[in-house]
């Protein structure tokens, strides 16, 4: 079965294994590898993609459950140069330190304030992505800056 669905606004289609992770044809079909395999069980959340606009965990979403929907991975979060707001304020915070998890913890928090436009801390808590190198303060600050960035670019 062939699967057609749209990744980072192009469209795209696959013919392969209907069960194969979503994490896999990313990076070893599509070539873009800023998508990480963390555990493989969806826990982690280095993974994360947005699927039609929601933070989903691609290591578990098969393939086949892609059609007709959109994929935007790390690499298709930026409008052009254009820098999303969450990727400015991780460069303003610097908040990564391994950088392992910090693709999936981007794309968490774009979720979050799509859904979110000022999260508080307790709504920022519901992000359950894991960095193994605590950089959770950093964190924190990147996706309040980032509430102020968007913000400001609406005013």
């Amino acid at each position: 079965m062939t699967v057609r669905f749209r990744l980072n606004g192009n469209p795209v289609a696959f013919d392969g294994a209907d069960d194969m992770p979503l994490l896999w044809y990313l990076r070893d079909h599509a070539k873009l590898t800023g998508t990480k395999f963390g555990c493989g069980i969806a826990s982690c959340g280095a993974c994360t993609v947005h699927v039609d606009g929601r933070a989903t965990r691609s290591c578990r979403a098969p393939i086949a459950s892609m059609e007709g929907r959109s994929v935007i991975t790390i690499e298709g979060l930026a409008d052009g140069d254009a820098l999303h707001a969450v990727q400015q304020a991780w460069i303003e915070e610097d908040v990564p330190q391994c950088g392992y998890c910090q693709a999936g913890q981007i794309m968490a928090a774009a979720d979050l304030l799509q859904r979110v436009a000022d999260p508080d801390d307790g709504d920022i808590a519901t992000i359950t992505n894991i960095c193994r190198c605590g950089t959770y303060p950093r964190i924190r600050k990147a996706i309040k800056r980032a509430a102020a960035l968007r913000k400001a670019a609406t005013s």
